[in-house]
């Protein structure tokens, strides 16, 4: 590649992670996910578009495999452990048992319905069966619902993409008798074993390594962080483990351990989660072609209504009646069973594979993703409000945000008061907060002021506060009860829990 060809490869490049960044802002504001204008910058800029091209299906493969790592790795940095600890059970059973249970049923109604020969609907149904764990991610965090919910759903989402890709494989190599049950299990079991195994010690061992190593420069933190999950996702896959898990769990324990510079890992780890969706959504764009995707509107729509309205509930009511789950979360869980980028990175596995029919699998897929992200991902908000699963409550409770002045040994806190919260009429002095935390500045209209023990809060004013590790979180709990039952909140006896669900 010459020098011109750099540069034009890189203007192209930089011009299209613009436009992706712009669609993101206007996904937000309309209510749309992002990768459905993600990927519609990948078509504009394809070969019925600008005309782009890019049909190679084996670079496709490495590309989103190595994408869905670091996404994952993200994933379980942001991922609070308290909130998935007590639902690792039946996330465990969602994630494999009802992961069978929904290629079984899918695949049944794709052959019956559509005439596909069992091997294609199989793995047609196992390409589709699991949940997305970006597009989860990405739509859940901003939903004021129970936090048990929320882990359980995230925790699926994760761990799930392993048994689909070991189920794809399988399905992908098997040219002529499909394995028995027992083969099957004892790969998933060896893969999710060690590269569940390989993503704890590697995360523990990059525990240990940044508590004890002063690097030179802060940058260096979370650089090292997210090499630590990409270090486990690599390992993994090496030796024929799941990388998956093993990004997802190293993640996990990197992210909820005393770590220097946690807040600016999590932002980076965000923005590299970000550009690894931006550039997979847009190389799955380029790789479909839109004239080809008319004659898969109907088998998308079969197989995905089979998925989203028979297969996925009989596997939550199957897989969760052990566990007692109200009837109003398991339908929520039934709905919220999103598909993303998975599914159309697992399409590549087929045609790299040479099998008859994978073209015509990428098309469904595509466009199943599509109409289903329309249905599903717009329509979360109001299915959790239907289902009194969101707390009005929570529409007004207070966000933290926390950065981390090392010198100090503190943290700095910034706390917007919103509208209706009882923190507005309320006195600094009557904040009673833990000492040494102190309110430092406050933002009101535009203008700021340093407030006095006798300034009065108002609502929509954004404070700052001081305070340090050991008490950030009495800090906050003691901000979040006025902000609930107002100065009294104590006598009244709320203690300000992070949650206002019931578990």
């Amino acid at each position: 590649m010459t020098l011109s060809e750099l540069y034009v490869t890189l203007l192209i490049g930089g011009a299209v992670l613009l436009a992706s960044i712009a669609a993101a802002r206007t996904a937000h504001r309309v209510g749309l996910p992002s990768l459905l204008l993600f990927l519609a910058v990948g078509v504009i800029a394809g070969e019925d578009g600008l005309g782009l091209e890019f049909d190679d299906a084996q670079l496709a493969q490495a590309l989103g495999t190595a994408a869905l790592g670091l996404i994952l790795v993200e994933g379980g940095l942001s991922t609070r452990w308290d909130d998935v600890r007590r639902q690792l059970a039946p996330a465990g059973v969602l994630a494999t048992v009802g992961v069978a249970l929904s290629v079984g049923v899918t695949a049944t109604g794709a052959h019956f319905l559509l005439g596909m020969e069992w091997q294609l609907a199989l793995l047609l149904a196992a390409i589709v069966s699991s949940t997305d764990a970006a597009a989860v991610f990405a739509v859940l965090r901003a939903l004021p619902m129970p936090e048990k919910l929320r882990g359980l759903v995230e925790a699926e989402s994760g761990f799930n993409d392993a048994p689909t890709i070991i189920l794809v494989l399988v399905f992908s190599t098997a040219t002529a008798d499909l394995p028995g049950p027992g083969p099957l299990v004892g790969n998933l079991i060896f893969q999710l074993a060690v590269g569940g195994t390989l993503g704890v010690l590697i995360g523990l061992l990059g525990v240990t390594a940044l508590r004890h190593i002063a690097l030179p420069a802060t940058g260096l933190y979370p650089l090292a962080t997210v090499g630590f999950g990409v270090i486990a996702f690599a390992a993994a896959g090496a030796v024929d483990a799941s990388g998956i898990i093993a990004a997802y769990l190293s993640g996990l324990v990197l992210g909820n351990s005393r770590l220097p510079h946690r807040a600016a890992t999590r932002s980076f780890a965000e923005g590299v989660g970000w550009l690894a969706q931006i550039g997979l959504f847009v190389m799955l764009g380029l790789l479909v072609d839109p004239s080809e995707l008319t004659s898969a509107v109907v088998p998308a729509l079969v197989v995905g209504s089979v998925l989203l309205l028979v297969a996925r509930p009989i596997s939550v009511v199957l897989c969760l009646l052990p566990f007692r789950i109200p009837w109003r979360e398991q339908t929520f869980i039934s709905w919220a069973g999103l598909r993303g980028a998975v599914p159309i990175v697992l399409t590549t596995f087929p045609i790299v594979a040479g099998i008859d029919g994978a073209g015509d699998v990428l098309n469904i897929v595509f466009v199943l993703v599509i109409m289903f992200t329309l249905i599903q991902g717009p329509t979360l908000p109001a299915v959790a409000r239907r289902l009194g699963l969101v707390r009005t409550g929570a529409l007004r409770e207070i966000q933290v945000e926390t950065a981390p002045l090392d010198v100090l040994d503190a943290d700095l806190l910034t706390v917007t008061v919103p509208p209706d919260s009882r923190l507005h009429g309320v006195a600094v002095f009557e904040l009673r907060l833990p000492p040494p935390t102190v309110v430092t500045l406050i933002v009101r209209e535009g203008t700021t002021l340093v407030p006095d023990r006798e300034t009065v809060l108002r609502a929509g004013d954004e404070l700052l506060l001081i305070t340090t590790p050991l008490t950030r979180e009495a800090a906050e709990r003691r901000l979040r009860a006025i902000g609930r039952r107002g100065k009294l909140a104590r006598w009244l006896g709320e203690q300000g829990a992070p949650s206002m669900s019931d578990g």
